[in-house]
């Protein structure tokens, strides 16, 4: 019998542990515990669900992977251990790995777990013509870019789609629990205050990741996108990877790179982004379009899935990671 569930709301609230106990009431007395990753065992945000999970009165432990956090590895399970609770480790593993991903690669490699989403032709391209708006999928593609947008932490893109397709990058249709946050790698400090993005601000912040030198030499620019209410980051190193880092030090755990191709071919030959999300249009566009990335990259990917969204091919798969 279910006496009580719980999930990890958002960073910072209550471990899915604490609203399990809650909602099971004094029924915790002798009951197991079953949890997709090991129990924590420190004061961070929140205080330790071990200490609560003990006190529950909970006998039985059984969690499908240990945290990698080295905070808590193993601790938790020897915290548990030591005040007479049994535990059990390994149940689930593959499907706890899957599901626990963007956390496992934030605490394994400290950025976020990136999904790197394109919408393309049949011919392998992204607009009609270079610095051309192209609308190319279906409204339920649309549909589903939405909530996947509902799900993560941030949207990157390059200062070129914000320019050329100005962009809101806001959740429209979809319920969000907490405010999403825009990232713009704008290396030449090129995005203007008036961009639309910058009037969504309640609906998240957007940080602006450039260099030192664009923001030397466009000091008013600077002021100006600060003003708006922008947040305006100078990165010690144009690499793509070091940007994520900044972003995972800022306690970001996941994020959908939307574009451009230039942003996102950085990206992939950095070995940064961890899942592929490409919508395919039953159009062609022809030679003179812009490309994305060669396609041979699906080959690669591992747990691969596809589903027919309107008239369009969606396919999933994810980069193989160890943890």
């Amino acid at each position: 019998v279910v006496v009580g569930q719980g999930y990890h709301e958002r960073a910072g609230e209550a471990h899915a542990e604490i609203h399990a106990i809650e909602a099971a009431g004094p029924a915790t007395h002798g009951a197991t515990l079953y949890c997709t990753l090991e129990p924590c065992s420190h004061f961070g945000r929140t205080g330790p669900c071990v200490h609560r999970i003990v006190t529950a009165g909970i006998v039985r432990v059984v969690a499908s992977v240990r945290d990698p956090n080295p905070v808590v590895s193993g601790r938790g399970f020897e915290y548990l251990r030591a005040h007479g609770v049994r535990v059990e480790i390994g149940v689930g593993a593959e499907q706890a790995t899957r599901l626990n991903r963007p956390y496992l690669t934030f605490v394994s490699h400290q950025r976020p777990f990136v999904i790197m989403k394109a919408a393309i032709s049949q011919d392998g391209y992204v607009a009609a013509a270079a610095g051309a708006r192209t609308r190319l999928t279906s409204d339920e593609s649309l549909r589903h870019a939405h909530i996947v947008r509902a799900e993560v932490d941030g949207i990157g893109v390059g200062s070129t789609t914000v320019l050329v397709d100005d962009p809101e990058l806001t959740v429209r249709g979809v319920h969000r629990v907490r405010p999403l946050t825009r990232v713009i790698f704008d290396r030449r400090l090129r995005t203007r205050a008036s961009a639309r993005v910058l009037s969504t601000l309640s609906q998240g912040p957007v940080i602006i990741l450039t260099s030192a030198q664009a923001m030397a030499n466009s000091p008013d620019q600077v002021d100006a996108l600060r003003h708006v209410g922008a947040t305006v980051q100078a990165m010690e190193s144009a690499d793509v990877t070091a940007a994520l880092r900044w972003l995972g030090s800022e306690q970001m755990m996941s994020l959908v790179l939307e574009g451009g191709p230039t942003l996102q071919s950085a990206a992939w030959q950095a070995g940064v982004v961890d899942c592929v999300h490409l919508y395919v249009a039953p159009l062609k566009l022809g030679s003179a379009g812009v490309k994305w990335l060669p396609t041979g990259i699906l080959s690669t990917l591992v747990e691969t899935r596809e589903e027919q969204l309107g008239t369009d091919r969606f396919t999933e798969g994810y980069v193989h990671r160890t943890y």
